[in-house]
This record gives C-alpha cells, sequence and structure tokens, in this order.
C-alpha cells in the first residue's frame, strides 16, 4: 500500500468554510499542481492560524485514497507575507497572480509556474506599493512567456526597424500578436488594422519588456519606468493575459480601481 503522508512545498490559494469548524484549502504545488484539503480545526487552532492566503511553506498531507480525501496534517509556514494582506494593492493582485494560474493550469508547467508565483509573492512581501506594481508586470510578462505567447518587442514585423533605437510609439496588433512601427500602421494589412485592437507602448516600455527577459532579475529591478509607460504597459499585460486565460479575470473586474 502507497504511503499515506505526503509532503511537498506549498502556497496557499484560498479557503472557504465546510461546516461549523472545517476548511476547505486550495493549495498550489510544484508537485502536484493545484489541489483542494481539508483543514480541520476551530478557530483556536494554531494550524488554521497558519493555513492563510498567499502564506507559502512546506504542507503535510494524509492521503486517503479510499475516500479520495486529503487532510493537512500541519503546515510549516516559511513564509507569512504578512504585508501583503495588510496592503490592499498587494492583496488584489496577489489574487490576480493566483487567479491566473489557476484560469490557465500552471501553464502546463506547474514547476515553472510555482517559482515564478512565489517569488511574485515573496518579492512584494519586503518593497513598498510602487515597487510592487512594477513587480507584478514582471510577473506577467515572464508568466506570459511561460504560456508561448511572448511577441517580439524590439522589430517592427512590417519594416524590420529596430523598435528600441528611435523614440517613437509602437503599436501592438491584437489580432497577429506583434509589433508595428507607426510609420507602418497606414500601410499595414488594412484588414487586419480595421478588424484587431492595437495597442500604444512607448520605447520606454518596450525596452523594459525586453531587458525583463534579458537581464537578471537584480538588474532589471533597478531601472526605472515612467509612470505613463508602466500604465501603457500595464493594460498591454491585463489584455494579453487575459486572453491568454480565455475568460474574463474576477480580480480584474473587481478590483479595477485598486490594480
Amino acid at each position: 500500500m502507497a504511503d499515506r503522508n505526503k509532503k511537498t512545498q506549498a502556497i496557499i490559494f484560498s479557503l472557504r468554510q465546510s461546516g461549523e469548524q472545517n476548511r476547505i484549502v486550495t493549495a498550489f504545488s510544484p508537485e502536484m499542481g493545484i489541489f483542494s484539503c481539508i483543514l480541520y480545526g476551530g478557530p483556536k487552532s494554531k494550524l488554521r492560524s497558519l493555513v492563510q492566503p498567499f502564506n507559502s511553506g512546506t504542507i503535510y498531507l494524509y492521503c486517503d485514497e479510499t475516500k479520495k480525501s486529503i487532510k493537512i496534517s500541519d503546515f510549516d509556514a516559511t513564509n507569512c507575507h504578512i504585508s501583503i494582506r495588510e496592503n490592499l494593492y498587494k492583496s488584489c493582485a496577489a489574487t490576480l497572480a493566483c487567479e491566473i494560474v489557476m484560469k490557465t493550469k500552471c501553464a502546463g508547467d506547474n514547476e515553472s509556474a510555482f517559482t515564478l508565483l512565489k517569488a511574485l509573492l515573496d518579492g512584494m512581501d519586503i518593497v513598498d506599493e510602487t515597487e510592487a506594481r512594477l513587480g507584478m508586470l514582471r510577473f506577467l510578462w515572464r508568466y506570459i512567456g511561460l504560456l508561448g505567447i511572448q511577441c517580439d518587442v524590439k522589430t517592427c514585423a512590417s519594416c524590420g526597424k529596430f523598435l528600441l533605437s528611435e523614440n517613437m510609439e509602437s503599436f501592438y496588433v491584437d489580432q497577429a500578436n506583434l509589433f508595428v512601427c507607426k510609420d507602418c500602421i497606414p500601410y499595414f494589412s488594412s484588414e487586419i488594422k480595421l478588424s484587431s485592437k492595437l495597442i500604444p507602448l512607448d520605447l520606454n516600455a518596450l525596452t523594459y519588456l525586453a531587458a525583463i527577459n534579458e537581464l537578471t532579475p537584480g538588474k532589471v529591478r533597478s531601472l526605472l519606468l515612467p509612470q505613463d509607460s508602466a500604465y501603457r504597459m500595464k493594460q498591454f499585460l491585463y489584455h494579453l493575459i487575459e486572453k491568454a486565460s480565455e475568460t474574463k479575470l474576477e480580480t480584474l473586474a473587481t478590483g479595477s480601481g485598486i490594480l
């Protein structure tokens, strides 16, 4: 008989009440993916105080194959992410990131998705809100890369011009998933132009996206991004990730004035 006791690294996604004392916990593990388990115990339970949304660490499970149930035996919460629960933006951003991972089925790569999400939560917990907002943008672009839908941000798909060499606006063509320079918009396929969403991004935004892919995380964090460029990049990334999710993201709708 297989060992019913298991342990794995996990991030707690959410909890919902089950009866008077128990809770159903949704968690994410690099080995098990997204799974549900039962947490027993009343309000005074020490374990219940540790198993909270966005906390991460080693979770100990008792798996009953006969009853097809998983019970939490213990949880060693190594990262409690207190500042995320205390800051409205951070809380909404963390919820959005978890929703993206769930609705895209971990991008088909549990380990890589877990690594990206854990890095985001750990990073947001130790920085201020301004830095947390940039960290969320970096997470979205990297996760879009994990999904395999990143487009070339360096070259105009129409004329081949290097987009990072001139301080001019470029446009993301939604239908074709590519960028074209401002000069090529009048000559680009009229059928695509008229039926597709065009999202403008400036040199600062394109350079930042390219840097995320090419520089170390430490060097990217040191880069500055003008507020207007960050706003446009955010709209572009939200559009792309929602399209990849193939559904409306609830957190984007409920947190529209915050995110």
